[in-house]
């Protein structure tokens, strides 16, 4: 992490969750329709500006999903597929769950955002398990979400809490889904998945190409 040579204070701030949240919040479009995953995706929702008409769904049955409750909106029956407390907004809807994967698997959805493992150069993502013996016994919906959404977004940490880079040349981890993910926001840059490889859009203000490229294991484009 770059230093300054007098305070020794880090010359960059990495974004927090709510930060990333917030940032892929920004860059959804007016009018369509969008898949949150479970985990850090769902909390895109509460950014998402009340005159911007995005229409979430979740893959439990909820088409029209809103931000968390507050304590007067709370209502346990009204949750998403991770099975947190959410609110409906206006002209939202409930439906059979076989009816939301209809959705999902007639490609309806302009967008899904997932949490990931790992993401390859080429766009393969990883994130469902790591091989580790208390890891969800199956894909689950990730895998429909993969294949039926328009395109594939990603949000995570750069790297790993003991400092291993999540963009990598080749995944380590077992596939979700082969060359779907088109974007990746992590909590130092905004990289766009190319034929070349990753191209960085965006990086947290202070932070050198170089000292991205150190926290990343494949090669990246400026």
């Amino acid at each position: 992490m770059s230093e300054t040579a007098q305070t020794g204070i880090t010359a960059w701030q990495p974004l927090d969750r709510k930060g990333m949240a917030a940032r892929v919040a920004e860059d959804i479009p007016e009018g369509w329709y969008v898949n949150l995953g479970i985990g850090m995706p769902t909390m895109i929702a509460d950014y998402v500006p009340d005159d911007r008409e995005v229409v979430i769904h979740s893959e439990n049955g909820i088409v029209g999903m809103g931000p968390a409750p507050t304590p007067e909106q709370d209502d346990p029956w009204l949750i998403n597929a991770g099975k947190q407390r959410v609110t409906l907004r206006k002209g939202g809807s409930y439906v059979h769950q076989a009816d939301s994967f209809a959705i999902i698997r007639g490609g309806h959805l302009d967008l899904c955002v997932l949490g990931a493992f790992e993401v390859a150069q080429n766009g393969d993502i990883a994130n469902w398990s790591t091989g580790d013996s208390d890891m969800a016994p199956a894909v689950g919906g990730a895998m429909d979400l993969s294949a039926g959404a328009k395109r594939i977004w990603v949000i995570m940490q750069h790297n790993t809490r003991d400092g291993r880079p999540r963009l990598v040349e080749r995944c380590g981890y077992p596939l979700t889904a082969p060359g779907v993910v088109k974007r990746i926001y992590t909590d130092l840059a905004v990289l766009d998945v190319t034929p070349e490889g990753f191209v960085v859009r965006e990086m947290v203000p202070g932070l050198t190409l170089a000292e991205l490229q150190e926290r990343t294991a494949a090669r990246l484009i400026g």
